[in-house]
């Protein structure tokens, strides 16, 4: 009986880490519940950082209080207001326990500021520093940076997924408040395609006058999605030459959406997206689906991954993608797999009849029963303790749809719990 209990009890932890592990965090629904941090909550939201974040899984933020924010925010454009925000999201999991536990009593971490691709050396990356006294110190870690910033309290945890901690002040790495942020109209779309090697592409848009609408959306946030040249010319892709003048104008079109939608925002999109041929007559949307960090969008005829950024500029965003993007309304749908041939039967034997007894047996050999038809193949246990701030009510994870894994799972652990108890 003890080994049976033993089992029930592993069992049961099993569930409780799959339910665990099917959880996810909403970082504006967190912040939600702390007045005192609503203008960090709105800029996140605004500059699509707030997607970025629920779409990773460790995470650690540094949040400002409103007071300090306002002076990293009061002179500045959302472009740059943005990349200093990026520049206190840490891609690792910092908890007060940890933070007094760094190994040698500094750090240097990478933040999302260095994802983008736009911070040369050590310009994406936090100097966490553990001081004496019991504080904690942050800074950039451009070398000569100061330590400007320091730890304040913890605000929220869901170990080892997020946690959100207050700091002092803003670390501001060097130059990243002065970088040059033009607006999207003063950015040339076609040479940045070019440079990006998409000049097949942006010669289509210019010589259909589809850069012109490109350009009057910018201002109020687009999104491009830019084939490359070598998608052009791969097997399958029709002469857009031969398309008539509306139809071309359509397939360029569906190459990118009104608003600014930046890859993290993506990874998270449940739903269809528009594009900026969409219109009463059909649909022109995109699906999206995410493996890890990689985006792919699906036409319903073919798919393509996203597969560089070329421009991330609040609020302007442009990839590349490997394929020409065919919507379903122009080429129509993927072709379906041919179905699989019917069965081959042969017909049964007839049955033979027993001789009576007073008929002599057949001297004729009963011939081979038929061959039988063919069928078709068919996280550490040491978690730390949750501060007092952590008492709030509001809960910032929610859950993901996984009815159907639990309900499996479940059904699995009844299924071994009757057999124990019944043997």
């Amino acid at each position: 009986m003890a080994h049976k209990i033993l089992f029930l009890l592993t069992l049961t932890t099993t569930v409780v880490l799959l339910v665990t592990t099917i959880s996810a965090h909403n970082i504006t629904d967190i912040l939600s519940a702390f007045p005192e941090y609503s203008d960090f909550n709105n800029y996140l939201t605004q500059t699509k950082l707030n997607d970025e974040i629920n779409s990773r899984q460790t995470i650690t933020v540094l949040v400002l209080n409103n007071g300090a924010l306002s002076a990293l925010t009061a002179k500045h454009p959302i472009s740059v207001i943005k990349n200093a925000l990026s520049l206190h999201v840490i891609l690792d999991y910092y908890d007060p326990t940890k933070l007094h536990q760094i190994p040698k009593g500094s750090t240097l971490s990478t933040t999302l500021y260095q994802t983008t691709g736009n911070a040369p050396g050590n310009l994406g990356f936090v100097n966490i520093t553990d001081l004496q006294g019991g504080k904690v110190g942050f800074g950039s870690a451009v070398p000569g940076s100061k330590l400007d910033s320091s730890y304040t309290k913890a605000v929220k945890q869901i170990p080892y997924n997020i946690s959100v901690i207050e700091i002092s002040a803003p670390i501001i790495a060097p130059g990243i408040l002065t970088a040059p942020a033009p607006s999207a109209s003063d950015v040339n779309i076609t040479a940045a395609l070019e440079k990006a090697g998409c000049k097949t592409f942006a010669s289509l848009i210019t010589a259909n006058g589809v850069i012109k609408t490109f350009q009057s959306t910018a201002d109020k946030g687009l999104t491009v999605f830019a084939p490359n040249d070598e998608a052009f010319k791969a097997a399958g892709v029709p002469d857009i030459n031969k398309l008539s003048n509306a139809d071309k104008v359509s397939l360029l079109l569906y190459h990118a959406r009104a608003g600014y939608t930046p890859k993290g925002t993506l990874k998270t999109t449940k739903d269809p997206i528009d594009t900026l041929a969409t219109n009463g007559a059909g649909k022109y949307d995109l699906k999206v689906t995410t493996a890890g960090d990689e985006v792919t969008l699906h036409t319903g005829v073919d798919s393509s991954r996203i597969a560089d950024t070329v421009l991330d500029a609040t609020p302007l965003a442009i990839f590349t993608v490997d394929n020409v993007l065919l919507p379903e309304e122009l080429f129509g749908k993927s072709p379906s797999p041919a179905p699989a041939p019917a069965p081959v039967t042969t017909p049964s034997p007839a049955p033979v009849l027993a001789p009576s007894p007073a008929e002599a047996p057949s001297p004729t050999k009963a011939s081979p029963p038929a061959p039988p038809a063919e069928t078709p193949s068919g996280s550490p246990a040491d978690a730390p303790t949750a501060e007092s701030e952590n008492s709030k009510t509001a809960n910032g994870a929610h859950r993901v749809k996984g009815s159907a894994v639990m309900a499996v799972v479940l059904t699995g652990c009844a299924t071994v719990i009757s057999s124990l108890f019944l043997s």
